[in-house]
């Protein structure tokens, strides 16, 4: 070993005796999945939009005639199995867990499809619920799977880094909304992903602007966006800006989000089919 030895092995191209391999979390998923590509949704804080931004990107995917999944890792808070409409509770066989199929062929798989009763709160501590999110990948046959979403739970806490440690994501979209809390947002969301080596493909901005339905003006609800000046601190691409609609919210509520009408997310859409 070198005297300026600084015993960061991922920094040194010596092969000394010392040398010691970074130690890889990654877990292989089951053994009959096959996925090509893994996009983490992800937010600094709650209620951005984060589901209704995975359900979207999964059904303007699947339009485009790829099979779509959703790994839904927010498990205290699942709400993916509601957009869908998806009430039964998932199978399994002697091989592993199924996932739920909605009705245009998106795969799902959420702690509520395994609930006897779908309204009953889980209140479990954060190392069971980082296993059970392994689980959702490693126990669940997920078939010919071109694109898998995982919706995440807010913030950088045990489920976020359990994912981002296990799962080999191949980018993430970071969702925010227009207040000025947004650069905090999207500076911790971008940083973790910079910690773990995880590419940001770009920000989202939900609730961005509400529109009149007399004139058309797009009201700024929440005042001026920031989210322009923060991305191109960070030198990210703003995918999409999502306005508050009351239709887009009613297909949500009536768990038919596959109907939703609408080209903002086509660009964001786009930027993840070109990883393919």
């Amino acid at each position: 070993m070198s005297e300026e030895c600084t015993h960061n092995c991922s920094t040194c191209s010596q092969n000394c005796g010392e040398r010691k391999e970074p130690q890889s979390f990654l877990v292989e998923p089951h053994e009959m999945s096959s996925i090509k590509k893994v996009i983490g949704i992800v937010s600094g804080k709650g209620g951005v939009g984060k589901s209704m931004v995975t359900s979207m990107l999964a059904v303007l995917l699947n339009r485009k005639g790829y099979h779509t999944a959703i790994l839904d890792a927010d498990v205290t808070g699942p709400s993916i199995p509601k957009a869908f409409g998806l009430h039964e509770m998932a199978r399994g066989n002697e091989y592993g867990i199924l996932p739920c199929t909605t009705k245009t062929g998106i795969d799902v798989m959420s702690v509520n499809l395994l609930l006897e009763d779908e309204t009953s709160p889980v209140v479990w501590r954060g190392p069971v619920i980082a296993g059970t999110v392994k689980q959702f990948w490693s126990d669940v046959i997920w078939n010919d799977v071109d694109f898998m979403f995982v919706d995440m739970p807010p913030g950088t806490g045990d489920v976020p880094l359990t994912v981002f440690q296990s799962i080999p994501l191949d980018g993430i979209i970071v969702v925010t909304s227009p207040q000025e809390l947004v650069s905090l947002i999207v500076e911790k969301a971008v940083n973790m992903a910079a910690m773990m080596n995880i590419p940001v493909l770009g920000v989202v901005e939900n609730m961005s602007y509400v529109k009149c339905p007399d004139c058309g003006k797009a009201i700024r609800v929440f005042g001026e966006s920031h989210l322009d000046e923060v991305a191109g601190k960070h030198q990210l691409k703003v995918l999409a800006r999502l306005p508050i609609d009351p239709a887009l919210a009613r297909v949500v509520d009536q768990g038919v989000v596959e109907l939703f009408e609408g080209d903002w997310m086509d660009s964001a859409a786009e930027t993840v089919e070109a990883l393919l």
